[in-house]
């Protein structure tokens, strides 16, 4: 979905702020608009799709297949078993919790459509 509102609301606040050039406000004010339109400051904590190292077009079967690599990979009882640091495995575990959030809101959002 193509947001426009920020481009606008930026645009008239430029121009309030910087009274003396309301032009440059102006042009100022659209630059960060679209910088907030276009998601530029979203962290990636937000795109559960960045946490298992996919695109937003990935299939269902590309999902579920990263989802079980990475798990695979970062389960703690797997990593516990190779007889690590107690600091690894709680390393494994938020990053566990991380991809089962991620796969978890991916699954959440494609029953939604």
């Amino acid at each position: 979905m193509k947001r426009w509102y920020g481009k606008l609301l930026g645009f008239f606040a430029g121009a309030a702020l910087f009274r003396t050039n309301p032009l440059f406000g102006a042009l100022i004010g659209l630059l960060v608009g679209h910088a907030f339109d276009t998601d530029w400051f979203k962290l990636r904590r937000d795109n559960p799709y960045a946490a298992l190292g996919l695109t937003s077009d990935a299939t269902d079967a590309e999902v579920d297949q990263a989802y079980r690599r990475l798990m695979s990979q970062y389960h703690p009882d797997r990593v516990a078993g190779a007889g690590v640091r107690a600091e690894l495995r709680e390393q494994a575990e938020i990053r566990a919790r991380e991809i089962n959030q991620a796969y978890d809101r991916i699954k959440t959002l494609r029953r939604k459509r």
